[in-house]
């Protein structure tokens, strides 16, 4: 098939893409690089089954394709509140412009949705079926609610056009390619032992996320595209649940640092806890990630030292 993927040069773009292209698929990477980068692109850019274009979501495009990837977003807080409208208008018009193209075409499109949708979660762990506690006017909410107004884009397009969607909420994932300056959990954390600087926790460490590897993550991407018993919500994420505190020290050990912990305020609206419900994933597409938090680290940690940090 030919393949579309809006954020093909990002982190989780440029995985999917390797995926794709490893399974004889032609694909179409767009990307503004405003949070991509080209070097993620570089073990395949001479593939001749792969195409660059450097273009920003927000204005529409034309391609013919059999499916789309829309995972176009700066989807760190760093980076999506360094410029909160464009993140927003990334999202919207991006929705808008993908969901355009899939209707003239008749290809199937997976929206890259997020366990943000939930917000500050009062319900744990969080099934989809969850409408979420987000607070529609803080810091966190460009990238929020522009992901919410996404999904309802995705569902009204699906109801009134008859475009075949598929959607996915993704929970904290990291890997290889991950940008050091991020500003993510993980990142942050292996950035800082590696430099041998004092590992920053925000708060007193107790609140909880689930960190699901790339590579997982990228399986139940394709597996959720090629399926046809849901549209989805489905959470794609690994329901395993570590405090801050937690990971911090199994940073501190997999890397062998002599950093220490300190503490800082907590950020506004940060989620207190986070947890998949991935009963669906499992029942769909018959999915759970297999890669441990400690031997998806030791990995990540591994192209860390090779970066320039």
């Amino acid at each position: 098939m030919r393949i579309l993927v809006t954020g093909g040069a990002g982190f989780l773009g440029s995985h999917l893409c390797e995926k794709l292209l490893e399974q004889g698929h032609e694909v179409v990477c767009v990307d503004n690089l405003f949070t991509g980068r080209k070097d993620n692109l570089l073990p395949f850019l001479n593939n001749p089954r792969f195409e660059f274009v450097r273009h920003d979501v927000v204005d529409p495009f034309k391609a013919e394709v059999d499916r789309i990837y829309n995972l176009a977003c700066p989807a760190s807080p760093v980076h999506y509140q360094h410029n909160a409208i464009k993140t927003i208008k990334t999202s919207v018009m991006g929705a808008i412009n993908s969901l355009g193209l899939a209707k003239r075409t008749g290809a199937r499109i997976l929206q890259a949705s997020t366990s943000e949708v939930y917000g500050d979660p009062q319900v744990h762990p969080q099934p989809e079926s969850y409408w979420g506690n987000v607070n529609p006017i803080g810091i966190r909410s460009c990238y929020d609610e522009g992901k919410r107004v996404a999904e309802t884009l995705f569902f009204d397009y699906h109801r009134m056009n008859g475009v075949d969607i598929r959607l996915v909420r993704i929970f904290n994932t990291y890997g290889p390619r991950m940008l050091a300056n991020d500003g993510r959990v993980v990142s942050n954390f292996i950035v800082q032992a590696l430099k041998g600087e004092d590992i920053t926790i925000y708060g007193d460490g107790s609140q909880t996320r689930s960190f699901c590897y790339v590579d997982d993550l990228i399986e139940a991407f394709v597996k959720m595209m090629e399926q046809t018993q849901t549209t989805g919500p489905v959470n794609i994420g690994n329901p395993g649940e570590f405090t801050m505190l937690e990971l911090a020290q199994l940073v501190i050990k997999l890397t062998g640092t002599k950093s220490k912990i300190t503490h800082k305020p907590l950020p506004a609206d940060d989620p207190k806890q986070r947890r998949p419900d991935i009963s669906l994933a499992k029942k769909i597409i018959n999915w759970e990630p297999k890669i441990s938090l400690e031997e998806g680290l030791a990995k990540t940690i591994e192209y860390f030292k090779k970066t320039d940090l």
